[in-house]
């Protein structure tokens, strides 16, 4: 397994993410990791740290240009050119189109669509140059709502349709320069943070699904992350799905 590759990881303060950087760091990657909670971030690069890895918490806003390019400038001075991007921050509301605050679909779009775009923008001068002599991914992590009509999730499933098809071009652009990408779409993923703004109602058939199902740990996901990278450096897999066994 490489354990020398250098990673950014957005959406690191939880979930997903903070599994995701966990496992690169046990692995031996330097990971950055990037959100807007800083005392989450100090606070999982310390337990890193701790563990014997090599972390950094770079707070920032991943709709801001401003505050991407600083953590660019950061991250660059501190690892170096990163040979591994994975954009993970996402944001999710669940509710009918018409009850749903515009600014809610506003910000769902700035996060999941323009986060991914503003990021990527950022840190691909970096990835053209590692790719020029080593290994080189960019994970971008979608979701399974981007291919299915569920009703409450008009403008989360049209921002992650987005990634996946910016994805999947990106992949076309950029594989003959020797940067491998990758569209990984999870389904029901449990100890998440993206079903905290459900109503109270809502969260309680969330967690009764999760019970049936049962969701699929945070840790698989990271697991299958490394196992995406770590292939040889001529095999990419460019489109994965995770769910549980039992979601159909």
């Amino acid at each position: 397994m490489n354990t020398s590759r250098t990673a950014l990881i957005t959406g690191a303060a939880s979930g997903i993410g903070a599994a995701i950087a966990t496992r690169l760091a046990a692995d031996g990657a330097s990971v950055a990791l990037l959100a807007r909670r800083r005392d989450r971030l100090e606070k999982l690069a310390a337990e890193i740290t701790e563990a014997g890895g090599t972390a950094l918490a770079v707070p920032a806003d991943v709709t801001s240009p401003d505050s991407v390019a600083e953590a660019a400038a950061l991250v660059q001075d501190r690892f170096g050119d990163l040979d591994l991007l994975v954009n993970n921050a996402g944001l999710m509301r669940v509710v009918p189109f018409a009850d749903g605050p515009l600014a809610d679909w506003r910000s769902t779009i700035d996060v999941n669509v323009t986060g991914v775009i503003t990021v990527t923008h950022a840190f691909l001068p970096a990835l053209r140059r590692s790719a020029a002599t080593r290994t080189t991914d960019l994970v971008n992590v979608s979701s399974l709502a981007g291919e299915r009509i569920n009703p409450g999730m008009a403008v989360y499933g049209a921002s992650k349709a987005a990634v996946s098809h910016l994805t999947r071009t990106l992949r076309a652009e950029l594989a003959p320069e020797g940067i491998r990408v990758t569209d990984l779409e999870p389904g029901m993923i449990g100890d998440t943070e993206l079903a905290d703004t459900f109503s109270p109602e809502l969260q309680s058939m969330v967690d009764e699904l999760r019970r049936t199902l049962p969701a699929v740990p945070v840790g698989e996901v990271a697991d299958l992350v490394a196992y995406v990278i770590n292939r040889p450096r001529h095999v990419n897999l460019p489109h994965l799905i995770i769910q549980p066994s039992k979601e159909v």
